[in-house]
């Protein structure tokens, strides 16, 4: 029987989140892939990830990956800034390509500070432009894109989803919250880096699920239903003073972004929604979910859950043994992330992604779901700017 054409894959970055996706593709099953090329600037850094992982080759040019016509997938792991630009090129090149939440922000020209110079609204209309030209290339393309938001394909979302379209429920009220203390990247203190704070890295996970699970309900049921205003306040909790001493477990540092964002959304039907998103709260990632039905309720448990309970006497030998996300110490109780690449959803995303290409599936995350999301977080950004509910 003749070999089935692998699906040959380029992975641009070797962090946090190349970690989590290179996971995801090893677990998808199914599909045939190759994984061929790290790209990095960072050479060695890229070939300890390329060596650990199993691809063939590392290259520093991300304009030679584009170039390679081996490649068939090209999957960003790479700052938000990079997103816009390096999509628009993957796909002028007929590649399909793998973007990673958020599908961009406003980075300005690299100042600092631009979190507090720069108009929240003319932040967007200057993004609005770079989505824009974002669609044009995608319409243009014969590749894919691909958004990456892991929380659509977690198992406990795609769960009630299930369930949601089975009974043609109407979602009344949602409830959720992310939080974790600090962030894994250094960068994660400055707008420039980032487009934003905490509601960017953290909360934007629990909006997308929410905005997910309306757009669910409202193809089960034949109705239409969009967000119709955003009310926000956000801040930095981790400047609260303390006494000298009662800082030392605090691990977020921001500068001209929020550590804290609570966002209220009412939508066109008149069910409502709240997201709190922190990075300045002890007791490692914590992502949950409650959605209230007419006639059912879900308690979403993403992470942590208790899957697997530990009480550790002390971390010895437990160094290289994955635990969690910025969890705490591995002492005393603690709840582990299990098979965190399936749970959390990466393992679902990788093999939507794979099977869209292989049959011409629809994957669960589409440019216009990414492109709500982008508009409701920066209506939260200039909700909390000006002290107003912002209508949309």
């Amino acid at each position: 029987m003749k070999e089935r054409r692998r699906i040959t894959i380029g992975t641009v970055g070797y962090g946090y989140g190349a970690f989590l996706h290179v996971n995801g593709y090893l677990n998808a099953g199914g599909i045939p892939i190759r994984l061929k090329t790290v790209c990095a600037r960072n050479e060695e850094k890229a070939e300890a990830f390329r060596a650990k992982y199993g691809y063939e080759q590392v290259c520093t040019s991300y304009e030679e990956l584009v170039a390679d016509p081996e490649i068939d997938l090209i999957d960003l792991s790479v700052p938000p800034r990079l997103h816009i630009p390096y999509c628009i090129m993957a796909l002028k090149a007929g590649k399909s390509v793998i973007c990673e939440k958020p599908i961009t922000g406003y980075f300005g020209d690299g100042s600092d500070n631009i979190g507090r110079t720069v108009s929240k609204a003319d932040m967007w209309k200057a993004m609005d432009r770079d989505l824009a030209e974002l669609k044009k290339a995608i319409d243009e393309s014969t590749g894919h894109f691909f958004y990456a938001e892991d929380f659509v394909y977690a198992t406990p979302v795609l769960k009630a989803a299930e369930i949601l379209r089975a009974k043609k429920s109407k979602i009344m009220f949602m409830n959720g919250i992310e939080s974790i203390i600090g962030s894994t990247s250094e960068a994660a203190s400055e707008w420039k880096n980032f487009g934003g704070g905490t509601m960017m890295r953290n909360g934007i996970h629990i909006l997308s699920t929410m905005l997910y699970l309306k757009q669910v309900e409202a193809e089960a049921r034949g109705e239409e239903i969009h967000v119709k205003s955003v009310m926000a306040e956000m801040g930095q909790i981790s400047k609260v003073p303390l006494k000298e001493g009662e800082r030392q477990y605090a691990q977020a540092h921001p500068n001209d972004v929020e550590d804290c964002a609570n966002v209220i959304l009412t939508f066109s039907d008149g069910s409502m929604c709240n997201i709190i998103g922190t990075d300045a709260v002890i007791g490692g990632s914590a992502n949950h979910v409650t959605v209230a039905c007419n006639d059912m309720k879900f308690q979403l448990n993403i992470t942590q859950n208790d899957l697997l309970k530990t009480y550790c006497c002390d971390d010895n030998g437990l160094d290289g043994v994955y635990w969690g996300e910025l969890n705490p110490p591995k002492t005393g109780w603690n709840n582990v992330f299990v098979s965190d690449e399936v749970v959390r959803g990466y393992t679902g995303e990788m093999k939507a992604f794979l099977e869209a290409m292989e049959y011409g599936t629809r994957p669960e995350t589409s440019f216009e779901l990414a492109y709500e999301i982008i508009r409701v977080v920066y209506a939260a950004f200039r909700s909390a700017e000006e002290g107003r509910r912002i209508e949309l």
